[in-house]
């Protein structure tokens, strides 16, 4: 179960792509085919029309074509402004010519109605499934699953490790992977999960031993310690230090790694200069369906998050 109909700029410089996009025959052919391709958006003009290079040309994809729900008010200009500099995908709508100047005729509305119609069909929830971030709100994390459809992940569902904001974890125009959690059919709207893909406590336990030192961010602090993440899906509680504040990023020696009871005590060391910019989640699952996820040990004495996927 794979999906053809990528996150936008995934197909940009793919040969299939360039080679649409060469002249006016490939493109004419293109446009027969119905095929999704992409191009860089130049400018969005004063009508709110998107300018996009498509090969030697320039094409324009008219305001009410540029997403769904433009014409209808539930997407708000934001959608097309934002998409200047960065690849589209859309469909060829016709070719035209002025003055000897081929002008082809473009809609990106029409490749994300074809790319919705394939999700809400094809997707089942526990399915991994390639995303690019768009957006980052407090409450979560707004990305494209495919030609520009929009899905959300929650903030409580990017890690097991709790932030204070998805900026801790994820930047704008990183690619990422996420697991379906429901398929709307009626309300045409997928929800998405990425926890699950980083790792059980006992996948990111086995990366590190006691004695080692590394590196981890500061996130929560309490009366009787603070809470230093050392993987997204991984912290472990260190004695608080002087000056140590949320959001820092330190060096821990790891003192004992105890799997029955689901816990890491650690020592801080010192506060290490800010890293610009997230650190790239490592996951631990890229593909296939997931049924079940269990945080936990088996044997933990502990309770840990599970999720199950049903249809």
């Amino acid at each position: 179960m794979t999906n053809s109909f990528l996150p936008e700029g995934r197909l940009l410089r793919t040969p299939e792509n360039t080679a649409a996009c060469g002249d006016k025959d490939s493109l004419t052919r293109a446009m027969g085919m119905g095929m999704v391709m992409e191009g860089v958006a130049l400018l969005c003009d004063e009508n709110h029309d998107l300018l996009v290079r498509v090969g030697p040309f320039t094409g324009r994809i008219p305001r009410v074509e540029t997403a769904l729900g433009i014409a209808e008010g539930s997407t708000r200009d934001i959608a097309i402004l934002s998409r200047v500099g960065k690849p589209v995908s859309f469909i060829v709508e016709s070719l035209e010519e002025r003055n000897g100047t081929l002008l082809p005729l473009l809609s990106r509305k029409k490749a994300q109605e074809m790319a919705l119609t394939s999700i809400l069909d094809r997707w089942r929830p526990g399915q991994v499934v390639p995303a690019t971030v768009t957006h980052l709100e407090p409450f979560g994390a707004f990305v494209d699953i495919g030609c520009g459809v929009p899905s959300m992940i929650g903030v409580e569902r990017l890690s097991v490790s709790r932030i204070a904001h998805p900026g801790d974890r994820l930047r704008v125009g990183q690619e990422i992977f996420a697991a379906v959690l429901s398929v709307d059919r009626d309300q045409r709207r997928v929800v998405l999960t990425h926890r699950e893909l980083l790792g059980t406590w006992e996948e990111n336990a086995a990366l590190f031993r006691p004695g080692m030192t590394v590196p981890g961010y500061v996130r929560g602090l309490k009366d009787y310690g603070a809470f230093v993440e050392l993987t997204a899906n991984l912290s472990g509680l260190a004695e608080c230090k002087a000056g140590i504040r949320e959001g820092d990023r330190v060096s821990v020696y790891i003192k004992s790694i105890l799997p029955e009871r689901m816990k890491l005590k650690l020592l801080i060391i010192d506060v290490l200069p800010p890293q610009e910019g997230p650190e790239n989640n490592r996951y631990f699952i890229t593909n296939g369906i997931l049924r079940r996820w269990s945080y936990a040990p088996e044997d933990c004495q502990k309770m840990g998050g599970e999720t199950l996927f049903y249809e």
